[in-house]
């Protein structure tokens, strides 16, 4: 026999009945007790950026030409 509701375990759930599965998360015990933080890793660069976009582009242009070495170029 069918059961009309779905099992929220099942990974499609999400899809099938979106309600359920969302009040289901927020009686969620577990998930209230988990400690939360937000990274936000595109805050600040941890890289130190050399120069800008213009000079890097500038050394690319002022490389050496390198010959096509495929089978076709003649």
């Amino acid at each position: 026999m069918l059961s009309t509701t779905p099992n929220l375990a099942d990974p499609f759930a999400m899809l099938i009945a979106p309600e359920e599965v969302m009040n289901a998360i927020e009686r969620s015990d577990r998930l209230a007790r988990l400690q939360r933080r937000v990274y936000r890793p595109l805050d600040r660069p941890w890289i130190p950026v050399k120069g800008s976009a213009a000079d890097f582009d500038s050394e690319i242009d002022a490389e050496l030409e390198v010959p096509d070495l495929s089978d076709d170029a003649e």
